[in-house]
């Protein structure tokens, strides 16, 4: 037997309510912030300490700290690089 629409809307404001309460009371206050799965400014600050690891490392001459670096860099890119599944982009068609 399906379900009504106010059910199911019901539903997903409950599920949306345990994943991400803070996105619910932005849109409930008229002041919508973008979901968690966009929201990159972690991404952002970890590639900028990851660059400023990799800078020092260089002007000290010391591979621990340049390859800290790179690893630091490497982690916050893909952080930032949007996933292109959830965008409804896909990659080439196979045939």
């Amino acid at each position: 037997m399906p379900q009504s629409e106010d059910a199911r809307l019901a539903d997903l404001e409950a599920r949306l309510e345990r994943q991400d309460p803070g996105f619910v009371r932005a849109m409930r206050s008229g002041r919508p912030a973008r979901p968690r799965e966009h929201r990159r400014t972690g991404a952002w600050w970890g590639l900028a300490l990851g660059f400023a690891v990799l800078g020092s490392g260089i002007a000290l001459a010391q591979g621990l700290l340049i390859a800290a670096g790179l690893v630091l860099v490497g982690i916050a890119a893909q952080g930032v690089d949007p996933d292109p599944s959830r965008l409804g982009r896909q990659g080439p068609r196979r045939r």
